[in-house]
């Protein structure tokens, strides 16, 4: 069975991009696709993802305060993809910070496209230990 995964980004082209390289991912499957936080809120109850994508510079609410919203409630492992969260970028840190699972530099989409399908599996892949270990603490 696939796993759910939203995506939010201003940018149609990266959705797009972001769409065709799950596209071909038996294990995994777009149920939506945002361009902003207002509409992704609506989105999430929709569709239940099992992982969000969520790009930091957005118009109106941006990603890292859609984060500190997401802290306040269970919800699925984020991975941030955006262009200021180059590696050890203060961005990247803050992004972390405030609850991200990882992050990823959108500049590096396109050359590394199975890099990108790698994160979003380990991504999936911290739910279901985080999942394991609430029952077994329970």
């Amino acid at each position: 069975m696939a796993s759910n995964v939203l995506v939010i980004d201003d940018s149609l082209t990266v959705r797009a991009i972001i769409e065709q390289l799950l596209d071909g991912e038996r294990d995994l499957r777009v149920v939506g696709s945002a361009d902003s936080v207002a509409s992704a809120r609506a989105l999430i109850d929709q569709t239940v993802p099992s992982v969000i994508t969520l790009d930091l510079a957005m118009p109106g609410v941006d990603g890292l305060a859609f984060l500190d919203e997401l802290g306040g409630r269970p919800h699925a492992p984020v991975l941030v993809v955006s262009s200021h969260t180059t590696e050890g970028s203060p961005a990247a840190a803050e992004a972390l910070s405030r609850g991200a699972f990882a992050c990823f530099d959108k500049a590096r989409l396109v050359r590394c496209g199975s890099e990108f399908t790698a994160a979003v599996r380990a991504a999936l892949a911290g739910a279901v230990a985080s999942s394991i270990a609430l029952r077994q603490a329970s």
